[in-house]
């Protein structure tokens, strides 16, 4: 379900991924089950592409990554985690216009 640029993140590479990261890194925290994930992640994978080089874009699947869900304490999808330096600066829960997402993006990078 990723597009080109976006990263599928799970437990096993989420360390060399994202943890590491020399650049920021948003997450989006979703399954397939859930309609506003699937409408969301065109979005995603536009970002993705948009600011590739810049920021490492990632899909967490949640019914394959619970732990990962939990670590970020997510509770609600779909859910964007904004990363930098290994750590959480920034989330979105629900659907958001691409605009304050890349707001939000942009002002880690």
């Amino acid at each position: 379900m990723a597009g080109p640029n976006t990263l599928t993140i799970t437990e096993a590479n989420f360390d060399s991924e994202v943890a590491t990261s020399s650049i920021p890194v948003l997450l989006d925290f979703w399954a397939p089950w859930c309609g506003p994930c699937i409408q969301l992640s065109p979005v995603i994978d536009e970002i993705a592409t948009e600011r590739a080089g810049k920021a490492k874009v990632g899909k967490v699947n949640v019914d394959e990554n619970g732990n990962l869900a939990a670590q970020f304490r997510v509770s609600s999808i779909p859910a964007l985690i904004f990363i930098k330096d290994g750590q959480p600066v920034g989330q979105l829960t629900g659907r958001h216009p691409k605009s304050e997402i890349l707001s939000k993006l942009d002002s880690i990078v």
